[in-house]
């Protein structure tokens, strides 16, 4: 029967990286199936544990030029020294690469000509050789594997350029391979530290009871079953049942929803929430990676490995025009016995034209983005965006603003809704719970005097008591109704509505209803309609939020919406949506929202509100709290793949045309290296265009609130 072994692995610096030890583990005898995680640093595999070892997978990991520490690092990466040595390494190829481009273009327009000419070749050569071992060494690993990348086209392009004497030729083309390379590795990165930012906010300890004391363990030590107890201020450390006690949970890394519950005995409770108020004793029920944060974080791990990246564009053309150059190399000295026009297919066949045709047009899309507050981590990202027909909307943080305000007081007696209000902002004075904030704020709003109570207390479970002007005023939940009291018809469709409601008491009878919601961000519904205009042909809200209040945001938006929904039924309905075919665009703001931003085509962040897990498993973010730019990044997706496509489509025909007169003889091999720059400044010129942004005609309102805090 086959069993799940997992090993670390270092060295995977890209896709390419994590394809190539996929396949060195899943060549071997035994091996049923095999998952590597670049984020994640390792490699899950599923074997016959009497044919394959952690040796076996080892010895195959090593064999493919990738490392299996003894040991996982605390960050799970290798050792240090070797770190510095990649990094010491790309920074002196990018320097290297830098100088020698400036170079070559002086000598483009004559300016370096006599400079570049004293530079004793052998000199250029071994430069260009040490700068480009890395890619060249690559390139082997692939050829050995029988891969074929855009990486051996242009390796073939440098040998070529070295083999008539253009040195600096080959040095530029080898600069824009360590440039695309260095992007690659940094994307990586990013997704290895949303993984590690994850397990940094998981518990590490727990307060369990053992033999009538409380001992402090590690996670690893709590079994089931264990009674676990929870103090103010602390992180629920299991999933379990509360037994004893009261508090006020804050269930936001889980749910996303901004609002606590208020936890009691017979209540579920998750790791990874905070208890704001209050203490509980917890049974436990999952602990650790069973846990329900534990299944986040392994989403996100598989979601980042199963997510289909988009082949680049140029690897594609690499496919078919490597062999047409080398058979036309070939018939060339076999026919015309002229190894300069040979040499000459050679060089003219990987002009620098064809490296620029996609790198520069994603750089300077991405440069103009930046220029607007639009974070994108890549290429292929630009490309999903083009081609997205789904929007996928987290509610809470993401379509509204994220904290709960008063929407409606409804006075139960003599006294006004305006005094009631002064009175349980008075007696909120000094509460944290966020209701008690949304309380202050908005007799603040209302112009009321707020004043200053006698005594306050907290009441667990139910909410505030305090004595204001000589009375007892209670604000809190429904507990502190009288019995047989019924709230009115108005109150309970609010509350149908998806409005929380909590009750003023005013020397123990009611006194006022206070209904409480979260703001909708203003720009939302133009930047709806501008997405559909975009091409998204389906939008839907994912909430963990009632279904009430999520209908009423949905019928207001015009769009559908599922809700109730854990991190893992986000993280489904993607799936769902991606089995069917469907280009899928994931908007959210929080850590709950992280797995679902790693599986979809593209995960879009909110970055003011949202969490740095959010920023870091998403593949693009909003760095200002204002929707239009989503609608503005699906139109910059689109304007840069027609611009990738033109570059590609002008570059191959140039090279046909190259590659015509080089075979016929008509372009010796010194006129060849030199027209390999002549297509590059109409391709720079054609990117630059990306660089250019476009401001909305109409540039979103922000409420008082925003302008006051932009003041």
């Amino acid at each position: 029967m086959a069993e799940t072994i997992e090993i670390p692995v270092c060295g995977m610096d890209c896709a390419e990286c994590a394809a190539h030890v996929e396949r060195a583990i899943g060549g071997l005898p035994g091996v049923e199936a095999v998952t590597v995680l670049l984020a994640a640093e390792k490699a899950i595999v599923h074997a016959d544990p009497a044919r394959v070892t952690p040796e076996v997978l080892r010895a195959a990991v090593e064999a493919a030029g990738y490392q299996v520490p003894a040991a996982p690092t605390p960050q799970g990466r290798g050792e240090a020294g070797a770190a510095v040595a990649r990094r010491a390494l790309m920074l002196f190829g990018l320097i290297f690469g830098a100088v020698l481009f400036v170079v070559v273009v002086g000598e483009w327009f004559g300016l370096l000509e006599t400079i570049t000419a004293r530079v004793p070749f052998w000199i250029g050569a071994g430069l260009v050789l040490l700068a480009g071992w890395p890619v060249f060494a690559g390139v082997i690993h692939a050829a050995l594997h029988r891969q074929v990348t855009a990486h051996t086209l242009m390796s073939l392009g440098v040998l070529a350029a070295l083999a008539v004497g253009e040195w600096a030729t080959a040095a530029v083309v080898v600069f824009f391979m360590r440039v695309g390379d260095g992007v690659e590795r940094f994307t990586a990165e990013q997704a290895r530290r949303a993984v590690r930012r994850l397990d940094a906010l998981a518990p590490q300890t727990a307060r369990v009871e053992r033999e009538g004391a409380e001992v402090e363990l590690p996670i690893a030590a709590v079994r089931p079953g264990d009674v676990v107890v929870v103090r103010p201020g602390e992180r629920i450390p299991v999933d379990g049942e509360v037994i004893t006690g009261q508090a006020t949970i804050n269930q936001a890394a889980i749910t996303g929803e901004p609002m606590p519950v208020e936890a009691g005995p017979g209540m579920n409770v998750f790791a990874a929430t905070i208890a704001e108020l209050g203490s509980l004793r917890v049974r436990a029920t999952r602990v650790g990676e069973a846990s329900t944060f534990g299944k986040i974080v392994r989403l996100v791990e598989q979601a980042e490995a199963r997510r289909a990246d988009v082949q680049r564009l140029a690897d594609r053309f690499a496919g078919w025009l490597l062999p047409v150059v080398v058979t036309l190399a070939a018939l060339t000295l076999l026919l015309r016995r002229d190894p300069l026009a040979t040499a000459a297919v050679l060089v003219v066949a990987c002009s620098c034209s064809f490296a620029l045709a996609t790198p520069v047009a994603v750089l300077a899309a991405i440069g103009g983005a930046a220029r607007r507050g639009l974070l994108i981590k890549g290429g292929r990202y630009l490309e999903a965006l083009a081609r997205a027909d789904v929007l996928l909307v987290d509610k809470t943080g993401t379509l509204t603003l994220g904290r709960p305000r008063i929407t409606e007081v409804i006075a139960l007696g003599e006294r006004s809704e305006a005094e009631v209000l002064a009175l349980a902002a008075a007696a909120e004075r000094y509460s944290e719970h966020p209701l008690a904030e949304a309380v202050r704020v908005a007799a603040v709003e209302r112009g009321l005097v707020i004043p200053a109570p006698q005594r306050f207390a907290a009441l667990p479970g139910q909410g505030v008591r305090a004595e204001v002007n000589g009375v007892d005023v209670d604000v809190g939940n429904a507990r502190l109704l009288p019995p047989g009291f019924s709230l009115p018809p108005v109150a309970e469709s609010l509350a149908d509505a998806g409005r929380t409601l909590f009750i003023v008491t005013i020397d123990g009878m009611p006194a006022a209803v206070l209904a409480a919601a979260d703001g909708e961000r203003p720009e939302v519904a133009r930047a709806l309609a501008e997405a559909r205009q975009a091409g998204i042909r389906e939008i839907v809200i994912l909430t963990g939020d009632s279904a009430p209040a999520a209908a009423g945001l949905a019928e207001r938006f015009g769009v559908g919406y599922r809700a109730e929904l854990l991190p893992e039924d986000k993280i489904a309905i993607v799936r769902e949506y991606q089995a069917r075919g469907r280009r899928v665009v994931m908007v959210g703001d929080g850590i709950n929202d992280a797995p679902a931003l790693a599986q979809a085509d593209v995960g879009v962040a909110m970055g003011v509100a949202g969490s740095d897990i959010a920023l870091e498993a998403a593949h693009v973010a909003l760095m200002r709290d204002d929707w239009t730019l989503l609608p503005e990044a699906l139109r910059l997706a689109q304007r840069t793949m027609r611009v990738v496509r033109f570059n590609l489509g002008f570059t191959v025909v140039y090279n046909l045309v190259g590659l015509s007169l080089a075979a016929i003889g008509l372009l010796p091999p010194m006129l060849a290296a030199a027209a390999q720059s002549l297509p590059d400044l109409g391709i720079l010129a054609n990117s630059a265009r990306l660089l250019r942004t476009r401001e909305p005609a109409n540039p979103p309102s922000q409420t008082p609130e925003l302008q006051s805090r932009a003041a």
